[in-house]
C-alpha cells in the first residue's frame, strides 16, 4: 500500500468514527447524561478535525485522486461531489456554531442547531463514504499534482 491509499482510508475512518461518536452524542443526550453528551461531543469534533488535517495534507504533499471510472459516470460523479463537499462545507460551519453555542452555554440554541447539524454530519459522512468507495474501491484513479508542487513548481 502507498500513501495514495492509506491516507484516504485513514482520514475516511475518522469522519465515520465522528459520525458515530455525534450518534453516540446524540442518544446521551436524550438520556439528560449532559456531561458524557459533552466529552463524546468533543471527541466527534477531535476525530472531524483530524480527518481535515490529514485531508488538507494529502492534498498539499500528496495530491488527490482523479476519476477512475467510465467516462459515461463522470459527470454523475462531479455532481455527487460537488453535494458532498457542499454538505461537508455546511456541516463544518454549523458544528462549529453549534460547538460555540454549547460552549456558552446557549443551550436552547444549542439543541436546535444540534439536531440540524447532527443530520447534515450524517449525511456527509454516509456520502464521503461512498465517495472514497468510488474513488478507492470501484474505480481506483490516477494521481493529480500535489498542491505544493504546482505552487511551487517542485
Amino acid at each position: 500500500m502507498d500513501w495514495y491509499f492509506i491516507l484516504p482510508t485513514i482520514s475516511t475512518s475518522f469522519i465515520v468514527i465522528s459520525a458515530i461518536l455525534v450518534a453516540i452524542g446524540w442518544g446521551l443526550i436524550i438520556k439528560r447524561k449532559v456531561e458524557a453528551h459533552k466529552k463524546v461531543m468533543i471527541a466527534a469534533a477531535i476525530a472531524a478535525i483530524i480527518f481535515f488535517i490529514i485531508y488538507s495534507s494529502r492534498t498539499i504533499v500528496v495530491g488527490n485522486t482523479t476519476w477512475g471510472g467510465p467516462e459515461s459516470m463522470h459527470l454523475y460523479y462531479v455532481i455527487f461531489l460537488i453535494f458532498h463537499i457542499t454538505l461537508a462545507t455546511v456541516a463544518a460551519v454549523f458544528g462549529i456554531t453549534t460547538l460555540v453555542l454549547g460552549f456558552k452555554s446557549k443551550y436552547a440554541k444549542h439543541r436546535k442547531w444540534g439536531r440540524v447539524t447532527s443530520i447534515i454530519w450524517f449525511f456527509t459522512a454516509i456520502t464521503g463514504v461512498i465517495v472514497y468507495v468510488l474513488l478507492y474501491l470501484l474505480y481506483p484513479g490516477g494521481h493529480t499534482k500535489p498542491m505544493i508542487d504546482a505552487i511551487f513548481g517542485l
